[in-house]
């Protein structure tokens, strides 16, 4: 009897079936929006939800200062997208009583209850309209304590864009505001002109309010942004709209054209020595959990357990020869098989490194969702690979600059490995560049990253585009 633990394998099949038709994206919204809606038959609903194919609706919100815009680009996403432009006006149309409530509240100058408001957005966007068509929430909410009522009721935004500009701009705005008084488009006499005679004859002078009024409303949001800010960091974008309107609403489009998906990460991290891709797939490793494979460790852990594939492995290792692809694949296979790379994700870095080697990968059921190329000149990568060593008790690497040795007895035993001497490195320079090329041409969605600078940054940089599409 073989009793021999063998890791558990997924097939790569079931994660590249479920990013390809973002599953587990739907299965999140079916379930979020099944707890939160509680409808009274269930499947009916579900059959609905998928009918309408909710991860094309927008719900989207606009937030900002007095005269930042709001208004406008708000309305004409709505127009661009045939989503329901949701403001405060247009909750107190109906008739309910829930609305006259509001009107009292409105007209006596009272500031309007938070669980008053809430429930009067939740009824509005439960509407078939909003349900089907997605919305745009004009000015909404205004403070954290209404954000955090939204998110309790299940009024998830997928997108949250907050528009900026100094206090001096918008006070001008405001003093110019024009509106038209048949369709209630703002417009303004130097910032936002009709392109329309007629409709620039009829404009009226906007409601507008003191100076020490809107400064009021000024300092009021001023006191709130920063919690509006973290209610929505996840899905949030702030623009500058001190700008042509024309330019920020393109911005603002280009933001909301984005989505955000939760999928199994599969990443190939390319870059020449020293560009700091093991460094970066630890860091990645650490915070999102996902498997770190470096090729080269991985074989050399293979060759170390003494199976029939690390005993095939173990002469090329010890004459310094490459290993061949079949071996190679036939590692990465079982490696990224089982269960932890398919339901955490993975990031290989040193392999493909060239272009058979990168078809074979293609081939293979392991195709990446993410590629990303570290870039940085030869001169740095000497130089950063030239001032490295190594400890021989613990492994750690340190450099002379950037991570000196903690103490002057771990500084007497470093060694420089023999791969990091400047004619090996000019060498594997050279078969990198060689290869680059090529390799760039067979993943040509790849991200290029600026790898001279701080590791922070490239890291931030790397995050940003992990889930966005």
């Amino acid at each position: 009897m073989d009793e021999t633990v063998r890791p558990l394998r997924i097939p790569p099949q079931m994660t590249a079936y479920a990013d390809k038709h973002v599953i587990i994206h739907l299965v999140q919204d079916m379930m979020s929006s099944l707890f939160i809606d509680q409808p009274d038959d269930p499947v009916s609903y579900l059959i609905r939800l998928l009918q309408r194919s909710r991860a094309d609706v927008p719900r989207i919100m606009v937030l900002g200062p007095p005269a930042v815009g709001k208004h406008t680009v708000a309305q004409k996403l709505s127009a661009e997208l045939r989503a329901v432009h949701v403001t405060m006006d247009t909750l107190l149309l109906d008739q309910s009583e829930l609305s006259n409530e509001t009107h009292r509240n409105t007209r006596s100058q009272q500031e309007l209850p938070v669980e008053l408001l809430i429930e009067r957005i939740q009824q509005r966007l439960k509407k078939s309209d909003c349900f089907n068509r997605g919305w745009v929430l004009d000015g909404l909410p205004q403070t954290r304590l209404q954000a955090l009522g939204l998110q309790r009721a299940g009024v998830i935004p997928e997108h949250v864009v907050m528009l900026k500009a100094p206090e001096d701009v918008l006070l001008e705005r405001s003093l110019g505001k024009l509106v038209d008084p048949l369709t209630g488009d703002v417009y303004h006499q130097t910032f936002i002109w009709p392109a329309d005679d007629i409709i620039a004859q009829r404009l009226e002078k906007g409601r507008g309010f003191s100076e020490e009024q809107q400064l009021a409303d000024l300092q009021r949001f001023r006191c709130e942004v920063t919690g509006l800010k973290a209610a929505y960091q996840h899905v949030l974008k702030v623009i500058n709209g001190d700008q042509p309107h024309v330019d920020v609403f393109q911005q603002v489009l280009a933001f909301i054209q984005t989505r955000h998906r939760s999928r199994t990460p599969r990443i190939l991290l390319f870059g020449p020595p020293g560009s700091g891709k093991s460094h970066q797939a630890r860091l990645l490793s650490e915070k999102y959990k996902m498997v770190d494979v470096c090729c080269g460790q991985l074989l050399k852990c293979v060759a170390a357990d003494g199976s029939v594939v690390g005993k095939e492995i173990q002469p090329y290792l010890d004459e310094g020869q490459p290993v061949p692809d079949s071996l190679v694949l036939q590692v990465l296979d079982q490696r990224l098989s089982q269960v932890d790379c398919s339901c955490r994700g993975w990031i290989l870095h040193g392999f493909p490194c060239d272009l058979q080697q990168a078809r074979s990968l293609q081939e293979s059921q392991h195709q990446p969702n993410r590629v990303f190329f570290l870039e940085l000149t030869d001169d740095v990568c000497v130089e950063r690979l030239s001032l490295r060593a190594t400890d021989p008790v613990t492994g750690e690497r340190f450099h002379t600059v950037t991570r000196p040795a903690p103490s002057s007895q771990v500084q007497d035993r470093l060694k420089i490995r023999p791969e990091d001497h400047t004619h090996t490195v000019t060498h594997i320079l050279n078969q990198y560049r060689t290869h680059t090329a090529v390799l760039q041409s067979v993943y040509p969605d790849a991200v290029h990253i600026d790898a001279d600078q701080d590791p922070h940054s490239v890291f931030e940089a790397l995050e940003s585009r992990l889930n966005t599409e």
